[in-house]
């Protein structure tokens, strides 16, 4: 994963050891998917908010380039999502400039036939370096399979 994200260069590139608490610590709301021949083709990092655990948050989402184009972070998400009890709210934030993430959340917002807000969260004064801010998407409520 960690690899992914550094060669990729658009995420925000994270310790080593933060990958390895996603595989152990975050497991039951993140997913990874693996190409034939068993490498890492995409990842899914997402938690429950500590104060509202009724919102799943996605922290990174990441498709190698080979991959890329054929909806893997869709099923990603989707699998996340299907296999959460019962979230009502996905939230994330996105840079200005990740048309891709952009693409992906109001993509699933269609799909689950809710509703998408996206707001400024955080400047970039916040961040060291050349960061943009970031802006926080909230999707839902998200509605059991089958509901009205």
């Amino acid at each position: 994963m960690w690899r992914l994200v550094h060669a990729g260069g658009a995420l925000d590139e994270n310790s080593p050891y933060a990958y390895v608490l996603v595989c152990t610590h975050w497991a039951a709301t993140s997913a990874v998917a693996t190409s034939g021949d068993g490498e890492l083709a995409g990842f899914m990092a997402g938690h429950r908010v500590p104060d509202d655990p009724d919102t799943l948050f996605v922290w990174q989402i990441a498709v190698t380039p080979d991959h890329r184009g054929q909806g893997l972070a869709s099923r990603l998400l989707d699998a996340v999502i299907a296999r959460t009890p019962e979230p009502r709210w996905l939230e994330a934030t996105v840079t200005p400039s990740n048309k891709a993430s952009d693409a992906l959340f109001r993509g699933a917002a269609h799909r689950w036939s809710t509703d998408i807000s996206v707001r400024d969260w955080a400047p970039a004064s916040w961040f060291p370096g050349d960061h943009e801010p970031e802006r926080r998407y909230r999707i839902g409520p998200i509605r059991s399979p089958g509901s009205t």
